[in-house]
């Protein structure tokens, strides 16, 4: 089995985010850690996820909330260190309204195929990024697409609790992951 790194976005993810109670459910699940969840600078981030890769003994799974997203990207065309693959979960659009001005280093997002297998989970009601974006994500990142439906930033605030239709997600894609 591999080891999941979760990646939480902007601010971190509190108790009742799906992040922190996975973490709890089980031990296979690390947090990365960078030096500001509140104001993110993206090289900071990239040496944190790869410190965090590097502990690993043998390539991890990441699972990236929001920001972390946009990190995984930018980390995978900088680092050539091997990962097993990557769920990302409300990809969210750094051109659009609602994206935090604290986050701008994050971008231009890099297009290119991840190197790597990835699943992105998106929601149709996303105040951080619209469907269509996770649909072009998707496609420039050679990624699977899972549409929820309206479940806004699929955060805490979602009402979700522990997120099993979360967790049965990535449960079959790590299933179809290289052991």
């Amino acid at each position: 089995m591999h080891d999941i790194i979760t990646l939480p976005g902007l601010g971190g993810s509190g108790d009742t985010h799906w992040q922190t109670q996975w973490e709890r459910s089980e031990p296979r699940f690390t947090r990365f850690r960078p030096a500001s969840w509140d104001r993110p600078e993206l090289d900071d981030w990239e040496q944190s996820l790869e410190r965090a890769i590097e502990r690993c003994p043998k390539p991890p799974v990441l699972v990236a909330h929001s920001l972390a997203c946009l990190l995984v990207a930018h980390w995978a065309a900088r680092f050539p260190t091997a990962i097993a693959g990557a769920c990302l979960v409300a990809v969210p659009d750094p051109d659009g309204a609602n994206f935090p001005a604290e986050a701008a280093a994050f971008k231009p997002v890099p297009e290119r195929a991840l190197r790597f297998p990835s699943l992105i989970i998106a929601s149709t009601n996303d105040p951080y990024g619209a469907i269509e974006v996770s649909q072009r994500r998707a496609r420039s990142w050679q990624s699977g697409l899972v549409e929820l439906g309206a479940l806004g930033h699929i955060n805490a605030s979602s009402g979700l609790g522990d997120w099993p239709q979360g967790r049965a997600l990535l449960d079959a894609f790590r299933a179809g992951l290289p052991r």
